[in-house]
């Protein structure tokens, strides 16, 4: 199985295989479309309903941690909260197999006191095993504050360095698309759950965008290779150079995907579900969605939208009807296209067989004359 993969990575790379990605981009933008409205949709739907559930570093309030209790359920902290506060509603989360974590709206400081009381009590356990903290709302809005900075200067900067690696700013601009779909579908999975944003999510989150821009790099250096010189051939186009590029670097794609996820995995499904470290599960959750969701994008979303987008260029434009031009000369003269034609026409562009004949590229080769019928 092994050999066999390899064998199909050695034939991606050098063409003799190759999968029509840039050609069908149609039906990915829809994908990718379709999934950032189902997560717009989800998201509106929890701001409709109470908003997202913030963690306390954000919304402010008391927290009580209660270590070593032989009974984690969450009906005694709940009596214990509202023989305080008869109104407040707890957040508790279990952390671990002894440890139960209690959230609630700011308190006094007798309240403070009182409630580790009567949480001791309820557990079992000795006043000095309830600690509490006090997060005020000013500090959550500040962590708040300096996430959307952060992200928005990470963005600015990815743009800038793009367009001067590259010297083309529609790398850039697609590249950063591409992130806007994973953040907000990550986003969005994280409010399906349902699971507390914390800043451990905030964390994850702004590290995805740093792998998902990582490989898209890889690809678009790919494509900048490919491409260099693409105005002194007449064989293919931009945009059949542009999906071997794809092709060459989907197995290095998956492979890093692939390695990259299998840790995370193990820390969400193991470390938060079996072990319970609740701790953990945020910034694991975050990740493991946005590294799959990032690893779809480089491939099959960055590429065709930077692609999309050099085709309206005029030169690249005029280009490619030159190529196909001449190559249904050659179909005509030859009554057949050779096979290095056909796997080219396969990993073709959607359309192209619609573009009218006739332009052509200052002294590159002309198409000849079409014989008279």
């Amino acid at each position: 199985m092994a050999s066999g993969f390899a064998q199909w990575g050695n034939d991606l790379y050098t063409g003799r295989r190759s999968y029509a990605i840039v050609g069908r981009r149609k039906r990915y933008f829809v994908v990718a479309v379709v999934a950032v409205l189902l997560s717009i949709a989800v998201i509106g739907v929890r701001m409709a309903s109470g908003g997202l559930n913030l963690g306390i570093e954000f919304r402010g309030g008391s927290e009580f941690t209660v270590s070593g209790a032989a009974d984690t359920s969450q009906e005694p902290a709940i009596a214990a909260v509202q023989g305080v506060a008869a109104d407040e509603v707890p957040r508790i989360s279990t952390v671990g197999a002894d440890t139960v974590r209690v959230q609630t709206a700011e308190l006094t400081n007798d309240e403070v006191d009182q409630l580790r009381v009567d949480l001791a009590e309820a557990y079992d356990v000795e006043v000095g095993d309830v600690t509490s903290a006090f997060i005020g709302p000013t500090w959550g809005q500040d962590v708040s504050q300096k996430a959307i900075i952060g992200l928005v200067v990470f963005l600015l900067l990815v743009s800038l360095v793009m367009t001067v690696y590259f010297r083309n700013w529609r790398m850039a601009l697609a590249a950063v698309i591409a992130l806007f779909h994973d953040l907000v579908v990550t986003v969005g999975i994280y409010a399906l759950v349902g699971w507390e944003i914390t800043p451990a999510t905030v964390i994850g989150v702004l590290t995805i965008l740093a792998y998902s821009i990582y490989d898209t790099v890889v690809v678009f250096d790919k494509v900048r290779e490919n491409t260099a010189g693409i105005f002194d051939q007449t064989r293919s186009t931009y945009a059949e150079r542009a999906n071997l590029a794809v092709n060459q670097t989907m197995v290095r794609s998956i492979n890093t995907s692939v390695v990259a996820l299998l840790p995370v995995a193990s820390i969400l499904f193991i470390g938060a579900f079996l072990l319970g470290a609740g701790t953990l599960r945020d910034i694991a959750l975050a990740l493991f969605v946005g590294m799959a969701v990032g690893a779809y994008s480089s491939i099959f979303l960055a590429t065709p939208l930077e692609v999309a987008l050099r085709e309206r260029e005029p030169a690249i434009a005029a280009h490619t009807r030159t190529v196909l031009d001449l190559r249904a000369d050659r179909v005509s003269d030859q009554g057949e296209s050779g096979a290095e034609d056909a796997a080219l026409a396969a990993a073709g562009v959607e359309g192209h067989r619609q573009l009218q004949p006739g332009a052509h590229l200052g002294n590159q080769a002309q198409p000849r004359r079409r014989r008279a019928r």
